[in-house]
């Protein structure tokens, strides 16, 4: 058994993966050993092994890839980043699916049962705080700001609500990643009118919110206790539709406010996530949604936040053993 110094992080992304990239520099830096992989290199790169049901109350195993070897009792935090999963592109559509689901109910079940490392942040607590509709009950009941919204796939529903307020918008209920025609789709938020929809809305629900009268909109990251607030100032509605349009400047959030957002993570059982919100010519901040997994890299980079050495912090801190 590794002592406490030895004890390795583990972290699951994809190849190219610069924010994982920052963090791993910092914990190169303090001397943590870091065992990087992706669920996508599941064979000849990646092997993993756990036993079950002899010997003493722990789960038996180790997760070794080309270079790196972890036995998994000893694991001290898993950095769940942005791992992909193998497409099995060789294999029949058949083959793939049935691959597909032995990998990940097999080595994703057996990293999700690892209780004793810290988890930043557990891919089913992620999962569970993904769900927009969620997030938005949450907010209620934690008395935060939520602007008025109607989820729904009746377009007389859809056309009322809009109707009655002065500007909606339309957008997604999840970022999905597809294309049209060979084009890559990208779903922006959209001011969207009453003689847009059609029967069309039937197919699937969607999510339509009054327009927050903003005069910018503030990215929040938390790291365990640890608060970054950062002001953008853009004047597009959905502000990823360009980012050299953008000017950012570090703040501090009303003390109420950042206790309500500590609560909100506590409350899916996230240890981090980064929280988008807009704020009004009242000094209003309005929660529009969450991201528990989300991107953080080039606001360290244009603010000089260290936002980083925070994540550093938190998985070499570990869980208990």
């Amino acid at each position: 058994m590794r002592t406490t110094e030895e004890r390795p992080v583990l972290v699951a992304t994809e190849v190219d993966d610069v924010t994982a990239d920052m963090v791993i520099t910092e914990l190169n830096r303090r001397g943590i050993p870091v065992v990087r992989f992706n669920p996508a290199d599941i064979g000849d790169g990646l092997t993993v092994s756990a036993r079950y049901g002899s010997g003493p109350a722990r789960v038996a195993g180790r997760l070794l890839t080309p270079s790196r070897d972890a036995d998994l009792e000893d694991v001290r935090s898993v950095y769940w980043r942005r791992p992909t999963w193998p497409a099995f592109a060789d294999l029949s559509p058949d083959d793939a699916r049935f691959a597909d689901a032995q990998t990940r109910y097999g080595l994703g079940g057996v990293l999700h049962a690892l209780d004793h490392p810290l988890w930043v942040n557990h891919p089913l607590r992620n999962a569970e705080a993904d769900y927009k509709p969620h997030q938005l009950a949450l907010a209620q009941r934690l008395g935060l700001a939520v602007p008025a919204t109607v989820i729904t796939n009746d377009p007389d529903v859809a056309r009322s609500f809009i109707a009655a307020h002065p500007r909606v918008i339309h957008k997604a209920l999840r970022a999905t990643s597809y294309q049209r025609d060979g084009v890559p789709v990208v779903s922006w938020a959209e001011q969207v009118t009453a003689d847009q929809v059609d029967d069309r809305v039937r197919v699937v629900p969607h999510l339509f919110q009054v327009r927050v009268d903003k005069v910018c909109d503030v990215r929040v990251l938390i790291v365990g206790r640890q608060v970054f607030a950062v002001r953008i100032e853009s004047e597009l509605l959905d502000w990823r539709r360009d980012y050299s349009a953008l000017a950012y400047s570090v703040i501090a959030l009303p003390a109420p406010l950042e206790a309500a957002l500590v609560a909100f993570l506590d409350a899916f059982g996230l240890v981090s996530g980064s929280f988008d919100l807009a704020v009004d010519r009242d000094e209003t901040y309005w929660l529009l949604e969450l991201n528990p997994n989300g991107q953080w890299g080039w606001l360290e980079e244009r603010t000089g936040l260290p936002m980083a050495a925070a994540f550093a912090d938190l998985l070499t801190q570990g869980g208990t053993r």
